[in-house]
């Protein structure tokens, strides 16, 4: 099956549930593909489980939810091993860690010790429970969510979890006609209870390996790292993008060329990922009279870094 029939059926099952949100189910398909994980910061209601269920049922995916709380402990997360009196030997009880994707629910509500047992599993791809490595299953998702409002009870994430999301993004509110088609899909039954798998785990593998076939140019990679490089040098930036941050950076741009049905990157791909994928990795300076965000920071950047011209199809 080609790629791009492939693409256009998940994003028309997904659509089954989901009302508008098309850039959001975009970027959430982006980091699917490239092998990332996703931060999805809202305010409780816009459907940020419903998006995360659709995705894993169009995709015949397993799913698993963890709601993150103060009391929740690390094998809660990864699992633990127990005495089972009746074999007389240690069990392994799988956390819900072993999934392909993972709803990491309110994961600021967790304490550090705890929010730390997914680190491992997020770069590595794999668990280690008491001294024994268990790999996980391909493809591994973890979509976590986060509410930017309520900070009583919340532990912060530290810079070195936030730097293993690939993006950070937000479904934000639906307009009026947006909102009106949602109380007409859902005024019955639950479509998302109807919604059928169109494609497999093994088709979204065959995804990401044609993803690495969509060609980049030199200029536009020169572009990407300079991007990234300007993070580190400007003054108004405490700390700026990682190494770790620019290889994200380059895996997603050619996830999201593919996403667009293009063979090949355009600036226009680099400019559409640059805030998600780049705002939550720097810390920007606040100072008397700058209050600016993140996301204006990487704006502003983005203005200030040359563009190149090329023929972005033609292969050196």
């Amino acid at each position: 099956m080609d790629y791009r029939e492939i693409i256009s059926r998940i994003r028309e099952n997904i659509g089954q549930v989901i009302v508008g949100r098309g850039d959001t189910v975009d970027f959430l398909l982006t980091a699917l593909i490239a092998g990332g994980h996703v931060l999805l910061e809202d305010v409780p209601g816009t459907g940020k489980t419903m998006l995360a269920k659709s995705l894993a049922k169009s995709m015949d995916l397993d799913f698993a939810r963890i709601q993150f709380t103060p009391d929740l402990l690390p094998s809660d997360v990864t699992g633990l091993n127990y005495f089972d009196q009746q074999e007389n030997c240690f069990v392994l009880r799988r956390g819900p860690v072993f999934t392909n994707i993972l709803l990491a629910d309110e994961i600021n509500r967790a304490t550090p010790r705890t929010q730390s047992s997914l680190l491992e599993s997020m770069e590595e791809r794999q668990v280690t429970i008491d001294g024994e490595t268990y790999p996980l299953e391909e493809p591994f998702l973890v979509i976590a969510t986060q509410n930017p409002v309520e900070t009583a009870g919340t532990y912060p994430l530290p810079e070195a979890q936030m730097d293993r999301f690939l993006m950070q993004i937000s479904m934000g509110y639906p307009d009026k006609d947006e909102e009106l088609a949602i109380l007409e899909r859902f005024g019955g039954e639950n479509p998302l209870e109807k919604l059928e798998p169109v494609c497999t785990a093994k088709d979204l593998l065959e995804l990401r390996r044609q993803a690495l076939d969509i060609y980049v140019h030199p200029a536009l990679k020169n572009y990407l790292v300079e991007l990234v490089q300007s993070t580190r040098t400007d003054k108004q930036i405490l700390n700026g993008a990682s190494p770790r941050g620019s290889l994200a950076y380059f895996r997603a741009v050619r996830a999201y060329a593919m996403l667009q049905g293009r063979g090949y990157a355009i600036p226009e791909d680099i400019k559409a990922l640059a805030v998600p994928v780049l705002a939550h990795r720097i810390i920007a300076a606040r100072t008397f009279g700058m209050q600016a965000t993140a996301a204006e920071t990487v704006i502003r950047l983005l203005n200030q870094v040359p563009l190149p011209t090329e023929d972005w199809g033609k292969r050196l």
